[in-house]
């Protein structure tokens, strides 16, 4: 019986020191963020993988910009559409959380006695396209840095306790610099500068605000469900909801 207990002592120690380390390595590459930019991602990685699994040669379309030179008015329509209160909360939206699990009750009301609504543009906050989620800036930028796309409470955990760190040891002003330079906007498009090539034939800094509301409509699901060639109008109605919220954003 000692036996026993000595292992799972044993164990839990050596899971404890485990866990220990790798929040202590997490900690210094969160830290070197403040000066250095990461040269991969997890997405990057992931989708490179997804590319060869196909027989596929990975795409890269990727071009690091300091946020000075990334138009205020992506910067407003990104917070419009995935972040409105960035500039206040400290990693975790309470306020988003709660309208999102009010929205969702709404939502599934609505699919079941308002079925005929759907392309009624008083009724676009509540569609499913622009169904935002509880996640912040801070939190998608530790997912899509370190971590799988798999949903569990163990990467949710691991997910919370980056946006922590990423909250102390970075300013806000980084964190959406960070963000803007690496989330996916198309297959093996990242980052705003080259979305802004890809897409507008221009730089980063000379995106109007139609073209900004744009690019902030495609990012839950670019490649999908928000890509422009498969569901235009999909990503208009979004587009025109983030015009709407834009001039109530804070940048900082």
């Amino acid at each position: 019986m000692r036996r026993i207990l000595r292992l799972i002592a044993l164990l839990t120690l050596g899971i404890l020191v485990g866990v220990i380390g790798y929040e202590a390595i997490m900690a210094v590459r969160v830290f070197r963020l403040r000066s250095q930019n990461p040269s991969s991602t997890s997405l990057i990685e992931t989708r490179s993988k997804e590319a060869q699994e196909k027989g596929e040669q990975p795409r890269r379309e990727q071009v690091w910009v300091p946020l000075d030179r990334i138009s205020p008015n992506l910067q407003r329509a990104v917070l419009a559409g995935e972040d409105t209160n960035f500039a206040t909360h400290h990693g975790f939206d309470y306020q988003a959380i709660q309208k999102a699990w009010e929205q969702g009750q709404k939502e599934a009301a609505r699919e079941a006695t308002q079925e005929g609504e759907k392309d009624d543009d008083d009724w676009i906050p509540n569609l499913p396209d622009f169904k935002r989620g509880a996640s912040t800036i801070s939190q998608q930028l530790a997912k899509n840095l370190y971590l799988s796309s798999q949903r569990s409470f163990i990467r949710k955990g691991q997910e919370a306790i980056l946006t922590v760190m990423i909250e102390r040891c970075l300013t806000k002003r980084r964190i959406l610099e960070l963000y803007l330079n690496e989330i996916e906007w198309g297959d093996g498009i990242y980052g705003a500068e080259a979305a802004a090539q890809h897409y507008f034939h221009k730089p980063a800094i000379a995106l109007n605000t139609n073209e900004a509301a744009f690019l902030s409509a495609m990012i839950p699901n670019p490649r999908t469900v928000f890509n422009p060639q498969i569901n235009p109008r999909r990503v208009a109605r979004r587009q025109r909801i983030i015009l709407r919220g834009m001039p109530y954003v804070r940048l900082r």
